[in-house]
């Protein structure tokens, strides 16, 4: 009778743990391991056709320098729904009115923890890990930069030192389709090197501010509740 009570605790904490893996999964789909169509993020086959021209594939490497030099100031982690652009709200509420389990606070932390599972995948190579997180022509721009880098003999290395912003900039529901654009603002260090280590692009000791702007997307109209990555584009692709 005694024992009984520390057993029912066990049953009780595998429920919540139960439960908290699956809330996430509806948040922003399957993880591996824990969460670039750019003219419109409400448009994915459209998108989709043309990702292999509009997308940032170098997203992590930042080879065209598209990185700002990070202030003195050290990253800090950001709370849980750290914000939502006013003009975004009238499309939250439209993808509320065709989903009601749509929690925009809850996205923010799976497309943080997506964010950090894509960049650090990406410069692993981990093709594996990318491909349930991705749209079908986002990864293979992904997949295509990847054998590159290889073919070169080149690695990345990619630290995520912290993140500045993280903001719902744009949201809305067209053909069941819902879409999430959502602005990262890190802190990261980025280095490429070649067979040999020596570094070819980057710099181990410079910490750059890097602001990224990506649309995930779903349908809907499916039961199936994953999110997936359907575009990506910098400040700088807006101009």
């Amino acid at each position: 009778m005694g024992d009984s009570f520390p057993f029912l605790d066990i049953i009780f904490f595998a429920m919540i743990a139960a439960f908290l893996v699956l809330r996430l999964r509806s948040v922003l789909g399957k993880r591996t391991g824990n969460e670039k169509p750019r003219r419109t993020p409400f448009d994915a086959q459209a998108n989709q056709r043309e990702a292999r021209d509009d997308n940032v594939i170098d997203l992590p490497g930042r080879r065209d320098g598209q990185a700002d030099e990070a202030g003195d100031d050290s990253a800090t982690p950001i709370p849980r729904g750290a914000g939502f652009d006013r003009s975004a709200m009238p499309g939250l509420e439209a993808i509320r009115g065709v989903d009601r389990d749509f929690d925009p606070e809850a996205f923010l932390g799976g497309a943080r923890s997506a964010f950090e599972m894509i960049v650090e995948a990406f410069a692993r190579g981990e093709k594996d890990t990318l491909r349930p997180l991705l749209a079908d022509a986002v990864y293979d721009g992904f997949a295509s930069a990847i054998d590159e880098r290889e073919s070169a003999g080149e690695s990345m290395e990619t630290e995520l030192l912290g993140f500045k912003k993280i903001a719902i900039v744009e949201a809305g529901v067209e053909d069941r389709t819902a879409a999430v654009t959502v602005r990262f603002e890190t802190d990261q260090v980025n280095v490429v090197r070649d067979g040999d280590g020596k570094v070819v692009d980057g710099d181990p000791d410079h910490i750059a501010r890097v602001t990224d702007i990506w649309t995930f997307a779903r349908d809907t109209g499916s039961r199936d509740p994953n999110w997936a990555l359907v575009a990506t584009r910098t400040p700088d692709d807006d101009d």
